[in-house]
């Protein structure tokens, strides 16, 4: 995974037996996925793909705007406040959404970014960070195994190592963000302690894993207002990133939300963002929001993970790569 391949011409891409391939596996973790939530109690619905605001803690991704009849919405760069906002009506979604984010362009090189992808997104009311954790682990391990069971020939076709996969009835380790920070530095990395794990941090830290493991415990100012802070320990957010093993880097973040009207507007002014601009999902929060936590998974990354693909845009029909034109 040292050198990304460049895509080739659309024709070439979906004639590939290895796209059919990656697309099946993919299929059928988008299937594995919903027959596991729904198990837990989810309810698929529905969010917007445009929107007044959209999550402005995209790690420096340029918002897209839209004319919306003569008003200035957005793309969806994430589906967090939407997600927060409908579990007034249900206590367990989640959605499996299209997202755009334009990415700067040195990401193009990363094997893992994409400016158009799709998140398998996942909130809870009443939960725990604890809680989400566990089923994020849940979900991962049950999608990996649905596909070890149901797309033998499509991985064989993609040389897939199916012992690497194996990690259904593995318990994720968990590693806090200022010991994270410790061991890059400790190996020359120059990783700033007041700011996520940069994608080169992680996926030194992921080359050196054995299983998908999470990074909690983020500093408060490197994410968004919704990731609620720690009551007991000021600075510190209650929030993680879940990394898979063999170099392949970040497949999920999650949280728990900020649900407190007066400690939301007091986190957006702190984070530069104008509370004028989410007057919507203010009225849902000052109407009562559930306190919950959720996550989200970038279902192309996670077909690239379980797939053994080079590079995301790999596991995309219709990859949109940083800088790259194509249809």
């Amino acid at each position: 995974m040292t050198t990304t391949p460049e895509p080739p011409t659309p024709v070439d891409h979906l004639r590939s037996p290895r796209t059919r391939a990656a697309l099946r596996v993919q299929n059928c973790l988008v299937d594995a996925a919903r027959e596991f939530l729904r198990g837990e109690g989810g309810t698929e619905v529905r969010l917007p793909v445009i929107g007044p605001v959209t999550d402005p803690g995209a790690r420096g991704a340029k918002q897209v705007d839209v004319d919306y009849y003569g008003k200035r919405y957005r793309l969806m760069t994430s589906a967090i406040l939407y997600k927060q906002a409908t579990l007034a009506t249900f206590g367990s979604i989640y959605t499996i959404a299209p997202n755009v984010r334009l990415e700067p362009l040195d990401t193009a090189v990363t094997h893992r970014h994409l400016a158009e992808f799709h998140q398998i997104d996942v909130e809870v009311a009443d939960a725990t960070r604890e809680d989400v954790m566990r089923l994020a682990q849940q979900l991962v391990s049950r999608v990996v195994k649905e596909c070890l069971d149901r797309c033998a020939s499509e991985l064989a076709e993609l040389g897939r190592d199916l012992v690497a996969l194996a990690v259904s009835g593995e318990t994720f380790d968990v590693l806090p963000h200022r010991r994270a920070v410790a061991a890059l530095v400790d190996a020359g990395h120059p990783q700033d302690p007041h700011a996520e794990i940069d994608w080169q941090g992680e996926e030194l830290l992921s080359r050196r894993a054995p299983r998908p493991f999470f990074v909690i415990d983020y500093p408060k100012g490197s994410r968004g207002f919704y990731d609620r802070e720690s009551r007991t320990e000021p600075g510190v957010l209650r929030n993680f990133d879940l990394l898979a093993p063999e170099g392949y880097g970040e497949l999920a973040s999650g949280s728990e939300r900020e649900s407190d009207y007066a400690r939301i507007v007091t986190r957006m002014r702190e984070t530069g963002e104008n509370p004028a601009k989410y007057g919507w999902y203010l009225d849902c929060v000052r109407a009562g929001i559930p306190a919950s936590s959720g996550f989200g998974i970038g279902l192309e990354r996670l077909t690239r993970y379980v797939a053994g693909l080079a590079a995301v845009w790999q596991a995309s029909a219709y990859p949109k790569v940083p800088g790259v034109f194509s249809p």
